[in-house]
């Protein structure tokens, strides 16, 4: 199934069952540029509400989860670049991003664990609505 470093968690407007105008363009990128592997969980996850896309956070509360998708990238330094930036993640600019990408161990439905990139939420959640199914 590749590399960890070919394999990414989405979770909203990337999924491949996600609607609306916002991320149509990307998901149909990150269709043409990847496999989907399938329905995937996050552990010591949880969700925001952010307006018009999720925020996801890590915690130490190991039951917590987010779902989402697992995909594998066909070239991830390509599709980085552009997933990067929709992402709002410059590498090297961690004080000036809304998010970090962090690699951590995912579940696919058949409980197999694999390790995925996964862009996680940097701002302040204070006033966000925590979005408990973990389902964007």
């Amino acid at each position: 199934m590749g590399t960890p470093g070919n394999r990414l968690f989405v979770y909203g407007t990337l999924m491949s069952r996600a609607h609306g105008a916002l991320g149509m363009a990307q998901r149909a990128q990150l269709a043409r540029e990847s496999r989907l592997l399938g329905p995937a969980i996050l552990p010591g996850a949880e969700l925001y509400d952010l307006g018009r896309y999720p925020g996801l956070v890590l915690t130490t509360n190991e039951t917590q989860i987010v779902h989402g998708e697992l995909v594998e990238l066909h070239k991830p330094q390509r599709s980085f670049v552009w997933l990067d930036e929709y992402e709002g993640f410059a590498p090297g600019q961690n004080h000036e991003n809304d998010y970090d990408r962090v690699e951590r161990q995912v579940s696919l439905a058949d409980g197999e664990i694999l390790t995925a990139w996964v862009y996680i939420f940097l701002n302040d959640i204070l006033h966000r609505r925590p979005i408990p199914s973990g389902r964007w």
